[in-house]
């Protein structure tokens, strides 16, 4: 069936539905757990769920975040992806995805980054927003998006996928937790007062070239759009966003592959700068 999304009679969306079923989601779910936890690249989940069945690829994400919570990992937020033209005319997808953030996954400005816990990383750099108040309830649009947020800073994402040589297609990159991997949060804290998430300008580098460059803009006309966005989908699946959380709101400019012994460097305007070390 189709994974688009329909309205409720109050005007609330439900969630969408799929034919596939649960054995074909565990067995999918299982093929990336196994990736994981054995850091071996499987391949695509595609060939049982279907390429573009968007319902069926969030509940394989949940039965492999569920296997991550179960081994003690805490949600701490949650990560938009495909959210900039770039990004998506390089994964081949055409709408956004979400994935969810746990607690081992956070690394502080400067930090040296376990490449030990990665498979095929790449970098792309990003505003990253902490909540000071849920958006739970009402409108959840823009305005509501921007006095719930506490402050704003910039961020460098890892992004990894447990499929084998990114041979994703969209329900391949929803299903593996919007391919997530690690985070890097820079320690420049600014409000909504303080910067515009929309005018911001970024450039990223990996040992002192410039390899990204990107704006606000580039990221659904505004990353405020894309928390909105991803305030509805969290809504709707029944886990909305809570105070406290981090959202990585998506890239700014196209990712790019980093190795050992690299260091990146992403500028943000307004929000200075963050930096990971890829250890050799």
């Amino acid at each position: 069936m189709s994974g688009a999304d329909h309205e409720e009679p109050g005007g609330r969306a439900e969630q969408p539905r799929t034919d596939v079923d649960a054995a074909t989601v565990a067995a999918a779910g299982d093929r990336l757990v196994q990736a994981l936890r054995s850091l071996t690249p499987c391949a695509p989940v595609r060939d049982l769920i279907g390429a573009t069945d968007v319902a069926a690829a969030y509940l394989v994400q949940e039965h492999l975040n569920a296997s991550r919570a179960a081994a003690g990992a805490r949600v701490v937020g949650r990560k938009i992806g495909a959210t900039s033209q770039a990004v998506q005319t390089q994964l081949g997808v055409d709408q956004p995805d979400f994935g969810v953030l746990f607690d081992d996954m956070g690394f502080e400005d400067g930090a040296d980054i376990p490449l030990e816990r990665l498979l095929q990383p790449k970098v792309e750099a990003e505003v990253a927003f902490v909540l000071g108040e849920d958006l739970a309830e009402g409108p959840l649009d823009v305005a509501q998006v921007r006095g719930a947020v506490a402050h704003a800073v910039a961020a460098i994402e890892i992004v990894d996928s447990r499929i084998a040589g990114w041979d994703i297609s969209f329900a391949d990159t929803v299903a593996d937790n919007a391919s997530s991997g690690l985070y890097v949060l820079g320690s420049q804290r600014r409000t909504l007062d303080e910067v515009d998430p929309v005018g911001v300008t970024m450039s990223l580098r990996i040992d002192g070239a410039e390899v990204s460059t990107g704006t606000g803009a580039a990221c659904l006309g505004d990353p405020l759009n894309a928390v909105a966005w991803l305030a509805h989908q969290a809504r709707l699946f029944g886990a909305p966003l809570r105070a406290g959380q981090v959202v990585l709101s998506g890239a700014l400019g196209p990712m790019r592959p980093v190795e050992a012994g690299s260091t990146v460097v992403a500028e943000i305007s307004g929000l200075g700068s963050v930096t990971a070390r890829f250890a050799g």
